[in-house]
């Protein structure tokens, strides 16, 4: 019996472009934004600041030295995080669930600049039941370590969790330990999986 539902966010959730951030900084900088995407985005650097090894400011330092952004941090972090979108059918999905009495959370690889957006721009993400982000626990999917976060936090066995997520690779380390995986490419397609998983 499935027992709770836990989603990735980006790209499953909220869609996202860093192409939006880089455009904007280069706007202060003096580097392309085809570089500055390369260097934000699912880069070396940026999964270095989503597993801890760095906070938000020395993020912004070692933007700013590759980029000479002209900028304040606060400038930099309102531009970085202004990058997401809902995705409608996904978010109802969600609300179906929470309506039923089902206990949904938030397993991601993510950084604090970014939550704190989303906390502020997007209400529907107050109604989940825990969260689980790679920069608290310094571990990043698909290493077994953040799914063993999520089991304690949902309380359940991995046998009673569905896991939803965009890359094969996340989807893969949570099936390693037992969770009903879903792997998630379209909104129809991952709603009729949870349905056949739920036996709805």
């Amino acid at each position: 019996m499935i027992k709770a539902v836990v989603f990735d966010l980006g790209k499953v959730l909220l869609d996202f472009d860093y192409g939006i951030a880089a455009r904007k900084i280069a706007e202060r900088a003096s580097m392309p934004a085809n570089e500055i995407q390369r260097l934000i985005d699912g880069s070396p650097l940026l999964l270095r600041y989503e597993s801890a090894q760095m906070n938000a400011r020395e993020f912004y330092d070692e933007v700013r030295a590759h980029t000479k952004f002209r900028g304040s941090f606060e400038d930099f972090a309102a531009t970085f995080a202004d990058i997401f979108f809902e995705i409608p059918p996904m978010v109802r999905l969600h609300a179906a669930l929470r309506e039923r009495g089902i206990p949904t959370f938030i397993l991601s690889n993510t950084n604090d600049i970014a939550i704190g957006h989303i906390r502020r721009n997007f209400p529907f993400f107050a109604n989940f039941s825990g969260y689980v982000f790679s920069y608290e626990h310094a571990v990043l999917k698909p290493e077994a370590g953040i799914y063993e976060v999520a089991e304690r936090l949902a309380g359940g066995r991995a046998e009673e969790l569905v896991f939803i997520d965009d890359r094969l690779e996340n989807v893969e380390g949570a099936a390693r330990l037992g969770w009903n995986t879903i792997w998630h490419r379209d909104p129809q397609a991952t709603t009729a999986a949870l349905r056949s998983l739920m036996g709805t």
